[in-house]
């Protein structure tokens, strides 16, 4: 048999059950589209969450009080943990590797400004966090590097709380309250947006030594320290690690650095995507069984022609290779079919909703299309070999 009478029977054999065929291309069509669209949002995903990460530079480290032991507990919990301090903070400023040194203190606050009240979310800061976290100020200026326990009481404003507790007018230099604290804006921040669902445009950003007084803190609840290009991670955090042991007598913070967290947020992601991926995966376990159906099915009804095959030369390997390709094809088609489907629901899903990033790398693209193929060749393997050994004299009788 030649290649034109291969595709031809190929193609007799799949018109000649075209429900049956559609059914089963149905299958890998909807399996292989729930993998490429489910995986795109995967990837969107993580590719989302590592810009948004990355936006405040890569040479960001956290110092966190409190320490994991390896019993699951804090130093804490024994009494022996100390917290991290406005002194702690300076004395890492004197670091030849660090750029920028940010004390931090977070909490909800409700502020007042022109007789109009909000609740925001409040940052208590140093004068580097604006240089640190790559923000910009829109208007005015941010905070001034005062001695960080005699910290004047200024007050940044995020661009939203801005136009609404000053809507028609320059909060520059204008007086509001803070919980029960008085402050005077000292400049707006440009707009920002969210990030990693944090609006970053509905807060206010103000001394820490006044937001520990605010809150009634005895400790900060941060240390991000920014350091400067040119020096490995590693060096960095020896270096904090030496400072605050020294101060502190033991090892009771925990240090961690952006490519840290960005790894532990890319395993968690990486295993999300897999397991909605193998959700469409179980799609294509039902499209297999529709192949492997629909091929055994096809080998008893057609018993006569193969044996006619065989009657006028076609060899056993010729037989097996027919329906293995027929079973090849048939996955291909629903598989093609299926990442047509796949991309149009990304991009529908993207349209609708901008924020949800989608992304779909042609590795899957390829994978997918291999792996719909795959299946066909596995699916068909068995009907294929008994379609081989029927004997011709006995194909032929069944007529």
């Amino acid at each position: 048999m030649g290649t034109r009478d291969q595709l031809q029977f190929i193609v007799s054999s799949i018109r000649a059950k075209r429900l049956q065929s559609f059914l089963t291309g149905l299958g890998i069509a909807v399996g292989i589209a729930a993998v490429i669209l489910l995986t795109s949002m995967g990837e969107g995903l993580q590719r989302f969450v590592v810009a948004e990460f990355t936006q405040f530079g890569s040479n960001l480290i956290a110092v966190n009080p409190g320490k994991v032991t390896t019993m699951g507990t804090t130093l804490g919990i024994l009494g022996s943990e100390r917290l991290l301090t406005l002194d702690d903070c300076e004395a890492l400023r004197h670091l030849p590797q660090a750029e920028a040194v940010v004390p931090m203190v977070q909490g909800n606050v409700e502020v007042k400004a022109e007789g109009r009240t909000r609740r925001i979310t409040l940052y208590g800061v140093g004068a580097e966090m604006d240089r640190a976290f790559r923000m910009q100020v829109g208007s005015g200026r941010f905070l001034p590097p005062d001695d960080p326990r005699l910290a004047r009481p200024f007050v940044v404003l995020g661009d939203k709380v801005a136009h609404e507790l000053f809507p028609n007018d320059n909060p520059l230099g204008r007086r509001m309250q803070i919980g029960n604290q008085p402050a005077r804006v000292l400049g707006v921040m440009e707009h920002k947006g969210q990030v990693l669902g944090f609006d970053m445009d509905d807060t206010v950003y103000i001394p820490a030594v006044r937001a520990l007084d605010l809150f009634d803190r005895e400790g900060l609840m941060e240390i991000d320290v920014l350091y400067r290009d040119g020096h490995e991670a590693s060096e960095v955090v020896a270096a904090i690690k030496r400072i605050l042991v020294n101060r502190h007598g033991q090892e009771d913070f925990t240090i961690t650095t952006q490519q840290q967290m960005l790894d532990v947020l890319g395993s968690v992601l990486s295993m999300l995507t897999v397991a909605v991926g193998a959700l469409g995966g179980i799609s294509l376990l039902v499209g297999s069984v529709g192949i492997f159906t629909i091929m055994t099915i096809a080998v008893r009804e057609r018993t006569a022609e193969i044996g006619l095959l065989r009657a006028v030369g076609a060899s056993r390997q010729q037989i097996l290779l027919l329906f293995l390709l027929e079973g090849t094809v048939l996955a291909g088609l629903g598989g093609t079919a299926g990442l047509a489907v796949g991309f149009s629901l990304a991009s529908l899903i993207h349209a609708l909703v901008p924020l949800l990033p989608v992304h779909t790398p042609w590795s899957f693209v390829i994978f997918a299309e291999l792996l719909s193929m795959l299946i066909g060749i596995i699916a068909g393997i068995i009907p294929a070999r008994q379609a081989a050994r029927l004997d011709p004299v006995e194909a032929l009788r069944s007529e």
